[in-house]
């Protein structure tokens, strides 16, 4: 199973350096450190991290729409009502994270992973997810509404109050959840690959979306 790394473990940790100010639009940023600092509701659209590190960091209301996250790492992060819509996030791990209200919709997600994570009211409407993992994550009226998932796993993850409608799955695992609460885009399914017992749970909900009729012999 996949677990997250340390700080010390990244690759490039003996390069970070401390930025010199807070993130703004249009910025970019290689090998930072942002350490125990407060965005709130700073403005930093179309701004672009590569190989930075995250650690404690507060992204309560900052709008960071159309931004790109390349090799990033953030743990302890709060991104409430966070705006990264629109934002392309590749080779990313987030680490006991809360994402809470955060607009992802229309955003590209690959080989993204999320370790420990709470992300609660998340609008990832018509964003595309390629090799995403949530690892003993809470996820709880998430909305993946025409959304396109490749690969995505949810180990060890509950589900609470999900919305799949529209959405279109190749090779999505859901075996490994501890919860499956699906709220509606039961018809979105295909694709996805559930266990035996996991599919006897969903039985009567897959036969009314269908309109299956299901009567004693």
């Amino acid at each position: 199973m996949l677990s997250p790394r340390a700080l010390t473990d990244l690759p490039f940790f003996e390069y970070l350096v401390a930025p010199d100010a807070e993130p703004e639009q249009g910025g970019s940023y290689d090998v930072v450190h942002f350490n125990g600092a407060s965005f709130a509701d700073v403005r930093a659209e179309n701004t672009r991290f590569t190989e930075c590190a995250f650690s404690s960091v507060d992204l309560t209301g900052t709008r960071l729409r159309d931004s790109r996250w390349n090799d990033v790492w953030l743990t302890a992060a709060q991104m409430i009502n966070t705006d990264l819509a629109e934002a392309t996030w590749l080779d990313t791990e987030v680490v006991t994270s809360v994402l809470a209200g955060t607009a992802l919709f229309d955003a590209k997600l690959s080989r993204v992973s999320f370790f420990g994570c709470k992300l609660i009211s998340v609008n990832l409407r018509g964003a595309t997810l390629r090799d995403v993992a949530f690892v003993d994550c809470t996820l709880r009226d998430v909305d993946f509404s025409e959304t396109t998932l490749t690969g995505v796993t949810f180990t060890g993850s509950e589900l609470k109050d999900t919305v799949f409608d529209k959405a279109t799955m190749k090779k999505v695992d859901l075996r490994g959840t501890t919860g499956l609460g699906i709220k509606s885009g039961y018809d979105s399914l295909k694709g996805a690959i559930v266990s035996d017992t996991q599919l006897m749970e969903l039985a009567p909900a897959l036969a009314q979306t269908l309109g299956l009729v299901v009567k004693r012999s």
